[in-house]
């Protein structure tokens, strides 16, 4: 009763996909949208793309990632700058490039964004070429034409195209692993590696292009900061330093990024999917092969067995010893069973062997190590640009704080001697409330008041607050609280 309960999963990945075509089609009254599906740029080997609509449940059953993986390129969440190696796809979210990069195809989530479409262009391109390089190897192994084809110089890894091996042993393997190189020592990168070095390169230089447009609307506004202290030019230091301080970190995250796959062989012999797609071929014909030989040897002594069995029931003189006989040639067949096994076994334990031998060896990752340090050479290019723009910043603020401490000092000495004026002033005011006072003195009387008592009263007093007051500056200056 349950075989058709499970054909129900049938529908499900019919419906995921007939969804571009569904998804064309104008309904009555609204159209709602599925939850979960998102529009996704699938661009095969020969660079050719098509865009298709699909859940996550689908693109999880395509390329073998789980859940969690496909959270990272949600483009609701924020995630740092991450590569990803998995089993059968390489995880990318660097910047505005979200892709799962496979054997085959390439899968971007967000190719509507107008920064994405020249990657995507750009990518068209290199896949374009490197399936005509990777034909022509294959065709008569001259790959002169194509010597060329990537900007790097040093040693390229293995082809992404399949190979037919030979089933069975070492000889096979060796032998698929010579198709893999060029016959003139070059070698092809992997179309996981030409897509990834897509995406570096896309994610590089667009925050490259960013730190050089930083830097040159930075140096021009600092200057005129230095010239001329004003709210607008402080205005617009500070909306600089704050886009430096964001370019900042997410330079730092993507060379964080590259620098944790540099220094761990393992992470890097994970985005060899090629190669893992050759192993896994090489196991399953090595598998297949030493199932054909148990299965040929066990028919053989069968066919003996049965042959030998009928001579002994047709001989007269045999018929009496056919128990014995038969118990002899049941002895013997189960010696020749554990034989046959036992080298089965041996043969599989060595070909076992041989492969996690081959797969545990010193981790042969030095192309791809090439590869990601030309990257990381230039994201800590950019990194360095951007620190040297920091200090440049951060030199430019302590000028300003120190101009700025300068004319506060100034205005502080000017305080003091403005207050120093006032003090002495107050002594003269003092002199004329003593005179306003209603008091009988001799100054007042008729015979003694006089303009020349006015003056000498009027003049003697401001000599002496004028005296005070030079006194007084000169202290302070003595004593350095004025310049």
């Amino acid at each position: 009763m349950r075989a058709p309960k499970a054909g129900l999963s049938q529908p499900e990945d019919e419906l995921d996909a007939t969804r571009p075509i569904l998804s064309g089609l104008s309904l009555p009254g609204h159209r709602k949208k599925a939850t979960g599906v998102r529009a996704w740029m699938v661009v095969d080997s020969r660079g050719q793309a098509e865009v298709i609509e699909a859940g996550k449940h689908a693109i999880m059953r395509r390329t073998g990632l789980p859940a969690r993986d496909l959270r990272i390129l949600d483009p609701l969440l924020s995630y740092p700058s991450t590569v990803l190696g998995r089993e059968r796809a390489i995880v990318i979210n660097l910047e505005h490039i979200k892709a799962i990069i496979t054997a085959n195809e390439v899968l971007l989530l967000n190719s509507r964004d107008p920064s994405v479409i020249p990657f995507v262009e750009e990518l068209q391109r290199r896949l374009l070429r490197h399936y005509h390089a990777t034909t022509a190897q294959e065709g008569n192994g001259d790959d002169s034409n194509w010597s060329n084809l990537y900007d790097l110089g040093e040693p390229q890894s293995k082809a992404g195209s399949p190979l037919n091996f030979s089933p069975g042993d070492e000889e096979g393997k060796e032998e698929g692993k010579q198709d893999l190189d060029n016959q003139d020592g070059m070698k092809v990168l992997p179309f996981e590696f030409v897509a990834l070095e897509a995406c570096l390169e896309a994610a590089c230089s667009c925050l490259e292009i960013e730190a050089m447009t930083l830097e040159l609307e930075a140096h021009p506004a600092l200057d005129k900061l230095t010239s001329k202290i004003s709210t607008l030019n402080l205005e617009r230091v500070r909306q600089i330093k704050s886009r430096l301080v964001a370019i900042t970190g997410r330079v730092q995250k993507v060379r964080d990024e590259l620098e944790h796959l540099l220094d761990d062989d393992e992470d890097m012999a994970e985005l060899y999917l090629t190669e893992k797609l050759v192993q896994q071929h090489l196991e399953n014909s090595s598998a297949s092969s030493l199932s054909e030989n148990d299965n040929m040897d066990d028919e053989v002594l069968q066919s003996d067995m049965d042959a030998r069995i009928a001579a002994e029931i047709s001989s007269p003189v045999g018929s009496a010893t056919y128990k014995g006989e038969l118990q002899n040639i049941n002895n013997s067949q189960e010696q020749a069973f554990g034989l046959t096994k036992a080298l089965s076994r041996d043969s599989h334990g060595i070909h076992t062997s041989t492969t996690h031998s081959a797969t545990g060896k010193q981790l042969d990752v030095e192309e791809l190590e090439m590869l990601l340090e030309a990257y990381f050479v230039q994201i800590d290019g950019t990194l360095n640009k951007l620190s040297t723009l920091r200090e440049y910043v951060d030199d430019t603020e302590d000028y300003i704080n120190i101009m700025l401490d300068d004319k506060q000092n100034h205005l502080l000495q000017m305080g003091v001697m403005l207050t120093t004026a006032t003090l002495v002033i107050s002594a003269f005011v003092v002199v004329a409330g003593i005179f306003g006072m209603n008091i009988t003195i001799d100054i007042f009387e008729d015979q003694e008041s006089g303009m020349p008592r006015f003056l000498w009263t009027v003049g003697g007093s401001c000599t002496g607050s004028i005296f005070l007051y030079v006194i007084a500056i000169a202290w302070c200056k003595h004593k350095r609280l004025l310049e």
